[in-house]
């Protein structure tokens, strides 16, 4: 059940606290039986201590971590991208609440128009476009995983 739906919330902190609050609201919002696979960077917030207690309990939960200096397969850093390039650069914002209201517009248009995100490679030709870039650099390999 793959929708492309964007599922937010505005902290005013990114702290392994507001992460965690970020995955229970996940939980609520998405229906109980479907299995929930998140993509994320190494950043330190999403690999504290209370984080994985909480996983340890949600096993529908599951998460793959991306390489380091990869933040080209992090689709939350394209979709900051986008928001970026069509949304704030062009807009004039007097405060932090008018800005979060221009976001919010913006994803309820998306969602009002949902496409799921399909990568253009498979995994493999993008593991081995990854090895290319590694090996140039005299870097360990990827190994691509099931």
């Amino acid at each position: 059940m793959l929708k492309g739906e964007d599922i937010c919330q505005y902290m005013p902190q990114y702290r392994h606290q507001e992460f965690l609050k970020f995955l229970k609201f996940i939980d609520r919002a998405t229906p109980k039986h479907l299995d929930i696979h998140c993509v994320a960077d190494n950043y330190a917030t999403h690999k504290k201590q209370g984080v994985k207690d909480w996983l340890a309990k949600r096993p529908r939960f599951h998460f793959h971590f991306i390489p380091t200096s990869s933040s080209w397969l992090n689709l939350v850093e394209r979709w900051f991208g986008l928001i970026t390039t069509q949304l704030i650069r062009r807009g004039a914002f007097k405060t932090v609440e008018e800005l979060e209201r221009t976001i919010r517009d913006y994803i309820e248009r998306n969602n009002a128009n949902l496409k799921p995100c399909v990568w253009p490679k498979s995994v493999s030709d993008i593991i081995q476009k990854v090895n290319r870039g590694r090996a140039a650099l005299n870097m360990p390999q990827l190994q691509e995983t099931s």
